[in-house]
């Protein structure tokens, strides 16, 4: 911890056990939950980012053997909170794919899966840097950025328009320190006009709140990290996150 002190911070709780709690942003009222997906009731839309599908394959494709089973974990993943939510709009945010071949990789088993998912709802990809084009076979319509209402749905957070922005990209997680041993969760990552989803897919990695990309993103450390826990959330200051 670079030789200074680790504060320790008591995490509070919101919201009731397996349930998120309530992010408003830009006027929007929203549901983050612990899986790391954010619900949108009055659209009826739920967003996901950074799924990064097929990054096994991907690895493996190089000599990097990683157990193939993150598609179908993230899937069955994703399938449990569209079965809790019921949405009419799902939207992936980016990445998700963790390059261009990624589709083509894809087992018969996991696109029947993903089609599945797809049925009775519309179902937009929005373009990521790890997959920026169109992909075929794999369901769905697809777009740079999505604009809903007060929000604008995009893949890499902006470096100038952050009102009403949902982004990904950055990957968010928090350190902190709790009964003097220093933990890391994923988290959300708001301030009331801009929010920063966590990675979803189950080969992801994160970024720590503390990184200069997110003080620049927020123009200051006073952001809210809602962190991941197994059935709830737990909100902390950016400014009381520990620095890696």
């Amino acid at each position: 911890m670079r030789g200074r002190a680790a504060t320790t911070i008591e995490l509070s709780p919101h919201g009731a056990s397996n349930s998120g709690h309530a992010i408003v942003v830009s006027g929007a009222n929203l549901i983050a939950d612990p899986a790391g997906a954010l619900y949108w009731p009055d659209e009826g839309a739920l967003a996901v980012a950074d799924l990064h599908l097929e990054k096994g394959s991907a690895f493996a494709a190089r000599g990097v053997l990683l157990p193939p089973y993150d598609t179908a974990a993230t899937l069955g993943r994703l399938g449990r909170l569209i079965a809790r939510y019921a949405p009419r709009l799902l939207i992936s945010l980016g990445d998700n794919f963790h390059d261009g071949g990624g589709p083509a990789r894809m087992t018969s088993t996991d696109r029947n899966s993903l089609s599945a998912l797809q049925r009775g709802r519309d179902w937009v990809w929005i373009a990521g840097n790890h997959d920026p084009d169109p992909a075929d076979g794999i369901g769905g319509r697809f777009a740079d950025t999505l604009a809903l209402g007060p929000l604008t749905f995009r893949h890499k957070p902006s470096d100038t328009a952050s009102e009403g922005e949902i982004a990904g990209h950055l990957h968010p997680q928090a350190r902190v320190a709790r009964r003097g041993r220093a933990m890391s969760r994923r988290c959300f990552a708001a301030d009331g006009q801009r929010l920063i989803m966590p990675a979803f897919g189950a080969y992801t990695g994160g970024l720590n709140v503390r990184d200069r990309a997110f003080a620049v993103l927020f123009g200051t450390l006073d952001f809210t990290a809602h962190m991941l826990g197994d059935s709830r959330l737990y909100a902390v200051a950016a400014a009381r996150c520990l620095p890696d």
